[in-house]
């Protein structure tokens, strides 16, 4: 299945009350309704074995998976995502995207 993987990662804010982590959770998930994302994921990091190569100091990982450049384009500027942004910045420190074309 080719396309685009949108990557995120989000450092939360110390000291989030369980209640704003759970906000934030729905309001990630809510991107999962614009009409461009074929799938998405969220989860916090692994349990995998510690080594140089691995970071796994972020809160929670976000992927979403766009048909193409033009959906993810769409995507950035839909009203769910501004919204999800506008009502969510607050509550992380750091946010971090990798976006990679899916070759096969």
């Amino acid at each position: 299945m080719p396309g685009l993987i949108h990557n995120v990662f989000f450092w939360l804010k110390e000291g989030l009350s369980d209640v704003e982590r759970n906000d934030f959770l729905l309001g990630v998930k809510s991107l999962g309704t614009i009409n461009t994302v074929r799938a998405i994921y969220i989860g916090p990091p692994a349990s995998t074995e510690k080594r140089e190569v691995v970071d796994n100091s972020f809160s929670y990982a976000l992927l979403v998976h766009f048909d193409d450049i033009e959906g993810q384009n769409s995507y950035q500027v839909d009203p769910i995502h501004l919204k999800f942004v506008e009502d969510h910045q607050d509550k992380w420190t750091r946010v971090t995207v990798y976006d990679n074309t899916v070759m096969a």
